[in-house]
C-alpha cells in the first residue's frame, strides 16, 4: 500500500475515533476545574472554568493572597499550571521552572534551570517570551529557547529525557507550548523572520522519541498532505499543492513557522494550529517569475492533522501572498455552534488579517469571516460565494497593497498593523454565554518593503514599518465580545495600549484579562461592564487562570511587560522603527510600567 493510500486509511478510520483515545490523564484534569492542566484549560481551547465562587456579585471584592517574583526581566507569557496541590510556574530565557507546594505557603519543592547559550537571545525574534509549560502523565515538558525539548518528572523535576527540535545557528528558535494528545508530544519551531522553514513535530510522550515530522511548505511527503484526502474549501487539494505555489527553490526558505496555540477534537481526532508569515516580508521577492502574486502554501493557514500519524485532513489559508506579515498562527477555538439554525463542530479563528473565521472543524468548509476591528482596511471581505473561483480569498484593497506599491515604496494607513488585530494573546469561549471575548489590537502601519539577501541565521525580514493608533480617539487596543455565528462584535472596550494579556472565562459571568500598563481587570461577560481592577507590578502580556484549592477560587496572572508590543522596554530598544516597527508605536509605555517577572494571584478575603 503506497503512502498516500496508507494515509486515507488511517485519516478515515481517525474520524471514527472515541474520546477514551485521547490521553485520558489529561481529560481528568481537565474536567477538573480545580485543577488548571494546560495553558489553554482544555483541549478545546475554550479558556473557560467551571468555577463560579468569584461571580459578577463579589469580584470586586477580590484581593491580593500571594505572589511569586520569578527572578527574570523580560516578558512573561502563558500562564502557570495548576495539578492537584503543586503549581508549575516558567520564565522566559533561561526557561527557569518552579514547582510550588500549595499546602506549604508556596514553598518552591525543586526548581530547574537548563544550561543553553546565551547567543539564542540574538536569534529570537520578539523577545525572549516562553508561552508556557504543558503537563501529561506525571512530566512536566519544557520547550527551552534553544529549541531543547525536556521532559521533567513532575515530583522531582529530574530528567527523563531531552530531545534537540531545531538548530539556533540557522535562526530556528522556541517560544511555544505544546499540543499532548494520547502520547503523542507534538512541538513547534520559531523563525519565519529568518527564513526558517515552518513544522510540526511529533514525539513520544515516553521516550522523546521523533514520530513524526510534517513541514508547512515543501512537497506533498514532506507537508504530509494526500493529494486526492486532504481538502481545502470543500475540495482535494491535488498534486503539490504547495510546490506548485512557489518559485524554484524558495520554499526552503519559506517560513510558515508555528508559534501560537493549539487545539484537539478528541472525536474527531484531529489537532488543530496556525502557521505564520513566508519569508520574507518583501513581496517582490516571492512574485512568481511573471511577476505576479503567487499564494506561498501552505503559510498563513490554518491546518488540521491527525496526531498520530502527522497527515493532513484539511487545510485553509487566510492570508495568500501575504504582503503584510499577517501570520496565521492565532489559537483555534472548538465549540459547537449555532449557525443558520443549524448546530454545527465549528472552529472559530480571529487572524492578525483582522477577520474572525468560523469554520466545520471537521472539514474545513468556511462558514463566517468577517471583520472583528472596523479599522481593517487592506481587504474589503472575504468571497463567501462557494461558486466563486475567489471563494475563501480576501478582496484586497490595492491602495494598501504593498507588492502593487512596488518595493522601496512606503505603503501607508495599513490597518492592522504586522502585530495584527489580534496576536497570539488568547481569546475565550464562554459556555455561560456562547459568545467568545477577544483581546485586540487597535493599530495601523507604514510597511516599505527592500530587498534583502538569505543568509543562514541572520535576520531574512525586507522591510520596515512604523506602527501608531487606528484612526479614531487614539486607543491602540479594545476587549470585544464576538458573536462567531453572525460575525459581530456584541461589545467592546477600549484600551489605551494593545491587549496582549490572554482572557480568561468563568461560570461565575466574568471575563479576566491584563493590560500592558499593568492592570488586572474583571468585565461582567453580558454587557461588558467593568467590575474590577488592580495595578500588577509591571504590565501584563501573560494569560490570565484560574484554580480551585481546600475550597477557595484563585485567580492569578503573570506581570512582566515584553513581547513584540513591549519589546522597547524589554530590550532597551529607543529607534521607533526597531523591533519590526513596535518600538516607536509602544514608546509611551514607560510612562506606565517597568520589568519584573511577578504572579499575582488574587482571592476573596472571606475565603484566604
Amino acid at each position: 500500500m503506497g503512502r498516500f493510500a496508507l494515509g486515507a486509511v488511517l485519516l478515515s478510520t481517525a474520524v471514527l475515533a472515541s474520546p477514551a483515545l485521547a490521553n485520558s490523564d489529561l481529560i481528568k484534569l481537565h474536567d477538573d476545574p480545580n485543577n488548571w492542566a494546560s495553558q489553554s484549560g482544555s483541549y478545546n481551547a475554550h479558556r473557560y472554568s467551571k468555577l463560579d465562587q468569584i461571580n459578577t456579585k463579589n469580584v470586586g471584592d477580590l484581593k491580593v493572597a500571594w505572589t511569586f517574583s520569578t527572578g527574570v526581566l523580560r516578558g512573561h507569557e502563558g500562564s502557570p499550571l495548576v495539578i492537584g496541590d503543586v503549581m508549575y510556574l516558567h520564565t522566559p530565557f533561561p526557561n527557569i521552572v518552579f514547582a510550588l507546594d500549595l499546602n506549604d505557603e508556596n514553598k518552591i519543592i525543586w526548581r530547574y534551570e537548563p544550561k543553553q547559550d546565551p547567543s539564542v537571545i540574538g536569534v529570537m525574534c520578539c523577545d525572549t517570551v516562553n508561552r508556557g509549560l504543558s503537563y501529561a502523565d506525571g512530566k512536566i515538558i519544557l520547550q527551552q529557547a534553544d529549541t531543547t525539548i525536556v521532559a521533567l518528572d513532575a515530583k522531582t523535576g529530574k530528567e527523563i529525557w531531552k530531545a534537540t527540535n531545531g538548530d539556533p545557528k540557522i535562526g530556528e528558535t522556541s517560544t511555544n507550548t505544546f499540543l499532548i494528545a494520547k502520547d503523542k508530544v507534538i512541538a513547534a519551531i520559531s523563525g519565519a523572520e529568518f527564513g526558517v522553514r515552518g513544522r510540526a513535530t511529533a514525539y513520544d510522550l515516553n521516550t522523546g522519541k521523533l514520530v513524526w515530522r510534517a513541514y508547512s511548505v515543501g512537497p506533498d511527503e514532506e507537508i504530509m498532505f494526500d493529494p486526492e484526502k486532504t481538502m481545502s474549501l470543500g475540495k482535494p487539494v491535488g498534486k503539490n499543492s504547495s510546490l506548485n505555489t512557489w518559485t524554484g527553490d524558495q520554499w526552503k526558505i519559506g517560513g510558515g513557522t508555528m508559534w501560537g496555540g493549539w487545539s484537539y477534537d478528541p472525536d474527531a481526532d484531529l489537532a488543530y494550529y496556525g502557521t505564520a508569515n513566508p519569508s520574507t516580508w518583501n513581496p517582490a521577492q516571492r512574485a512568481s517569475p511573471e511577476g505576479k502574486p503567487i499564494d506561498q502554501k501552505w503559510t498563513m493557514s490554518i491546518i488540521a492533522r491527525n496526531p498520530d500519524t502527522g497527515m493532513a485532513a484539511w487545510a485553509y489559508q487566510m492570508t495568500p501572498f501575504d504582503e503584510w506579515d499577517y501570520d496565521g498562527v492565532n489559537e483555534n477555538i472548538l465549540a459547537d455552534l449555532d449557525i443558520g439554525g443549524k448546530k454545527t463542530p465549528a472552529l472559530v479563528h480571529f487572524d492578525r488579517n483582522g477577520f474572525a473565521y468560523t469554520l466545520n472543524r471537521h472539514t474545513g468548509e468556511l462558514l463566517v469571516a468577517e471583520k472583528y476591528d472596523p479599522a481593517v482596511n487592506w481587504a474589503t471581505k472575504v468571497e463567501m460565494d462557494k461558486s466563486s473561483p475567489r471563494y475563501g480569498r480576501p478582496e484586497v484593497v490595492s491602495k494598501y497593497s504593498t507588492f502593487a506599491n512596488g518595493p522601496d515604496v512606503n505603503t501607508k494607513g495599513i490597518c492592522p498593523a504586522a502585530l495584527g488585530s489580534k496576536d497570539m494573546q488568547p481569546a475565550s469561549y464562554s459556555q455561560l454565554t456562547g459568545l467568545f471575548y477577544v483581546p485586540t489590537n487597535h493599530v495601523c502601519m507604514d510597511y516599505e518593503p527592500f530587498q534583502v539577501q538569505y543568509t543562514a541565521g541572520q535576520p531574512y525580514v525586507g522591510a520596515t514599518l512604523s506602527m501608531y493608533p487606528a484612526p479614531g480617539k487614539g486607543n491602540m487596543g479594545n476587549f470585544i465580545a464576538w458573536d462567531a455565528s453572525k460575525g459581530k462584535i456584541v461589545w467592546s472596550m477600549p484600551e489605551q495600549f494593545s491587549v496582549w494579556s490572554g482572557a480568561l472565562t468563568t461560570a461565575g459571568g466574568v471575563v479576566f484579562y491584563g493590560t500592558l500598563e499593568g492592570y488586572f481587570k474583571a468585565l461582567d461577560q453580558k454587557t461588558g461592564k467593568e467590575l474590577f481592577r488592580s495595578k500588577t507590578p509591571s504590565g501584563i502580556i501573560g494569560n490570565a487562570f484560574t484554580y480551585s484549592h481546600k475550597g477557595t477560587q484563585y485567580v492569578g496572572v503573570f506581570s512582566g511587560v515584553g513581547g513584540w508590543a513591549g519589546i522597547g522596554l524589554a530590550a532597551g530598544l529607543t529607534n521607533p522603527t526597531d523591533g519590526l516597527g513596535a518600538v516607536g508605536g509602544y514608546a509611551g509605555l514607560k510612562s506606565y510600567t517597568n520589568l519584573g517577572g511577578t504572579l499575582t494571584v488574587f482571592a476573596l478575603p472571606n475565603k484566604q
